[in-house]
């Protein structure tokens, strides 16, 4: 029985042995100059809306649909918001009219003066109501160009080039400011969100050039640069596929990727090289 034992403790022993021998063989024909890390790709995405309440009248693109920057992507009903404007420019004329009668009863007055036909009173009294409607006119056209912005803030156009997400709302819906109509995927940059253990932190800099894999067989490689390095430490993300254990700190590490086939899709893992300098 002792002997069966023994005989089992030394199996155990050699098999550990031989799992770090490998281990440590594998580790070593590494490229000493190159650093691996695991990550996933995140692209930005941006919420499109409006910037004025009302009722949404035409959406120009479907999900999945390719959108370039500054195209018209939906637009609200403008009827009360042209009616606002031309409101505002009704006023802002009515007032134009009245300051300027208000200037011209003002200069009658300062030439009647001081002959004394008008008294000092009559005087300060026309400059108080000319002082008053030049305030009316520049409150008026104020209003006229928040009217005219009002009016432009029913269409919203793309910020950036990208991809339809998903369509969120439907013409005739009444939307309120900040509702999101579509959510656009952004095309470029790009950026893997990877990974570091903090001894490796003085090797990992800012600039440092990056070689990016996918595991799509034949993938294409992409090039990128290190453009963001977390100054705090976190426990390394269940999703994330370290040589380490997962309750060891690390660093959160940000590589810009440049994206020409559109290939690499939000969430999607890869595998990041990184060359240290020589």
């Amino acid at each position: 029985m002792k002997k069966t034992i023994l005989f089992s403790v030394t199996i155990v022993a050699i098999a550990a042995i031989v799992i770090t021998l490998i281990h440590y063989v594998f580790n070593a024909n590494q490229d000493a100059n190159e650093i691996t890390l695991y990550g996933n790709v995140d692209v930005r995405q941006v919420d499109i809306g409006f910037r004025v309440p009302g009722q949404v009248s035409k959406l120009h693109f479907e999900e999945g649909e390719q959108v370039k920057e500054g195209s018209l992507m939906c637009t609200l009903d403008p009827s009360p918001y042209d009616s606002e404007l031309l409101e505002a420019i009704a006023t802002e004329e009515a007032t134009e009219v009245l300051f300027a009668n208000a200037e011209i009863l003002l200069n009658r007055r300062l030439e009647l003066i001081s002959s004394g036909s008008v008294s000092q009173e009559d005087l300060d009294n026309a400059k108080a109501d000319r002082d008053q409607l030049f305030a009316n006119l520049v409150q008026a056209k104020a209003s006229t160009n928040v009217a005219k912005d009002h009016l432009s803030y029913t269409k919203a156009f793309a910020p950036t080039d990208g991809t339809i997400l998903t369509r969120i709302r439907e013409p005739g819906t009444v939307a309120n400011p900040g509702d999101p109509i579509y959510t656009l995927s952004v095309t470029s940059p790009v950026w893997i969100r990877a990974y570091v253990d903090e001894p490796l932190l003085g090797v990992v800099h800012y600039g440092m050039k990056a070689e990016v894999f996918t595991d799509i067989k034949n993938g294409k490689s992409y090039s990128g640069t290190v453009g963001f390095i977390s100054p705090v430490a976190e426990f390394t993300p269940k999703t994330v596929q370290t040589t380490t254990l997962r309750t060891d700190l690390v660093y959160r590490l940000r590589i810009y990727v440049d994206n020409p086939d559109q290939e690499l899709l939000q969430g999607m893992p890869v595998t990041v090289k990184l060359k240290k300098s020589r």
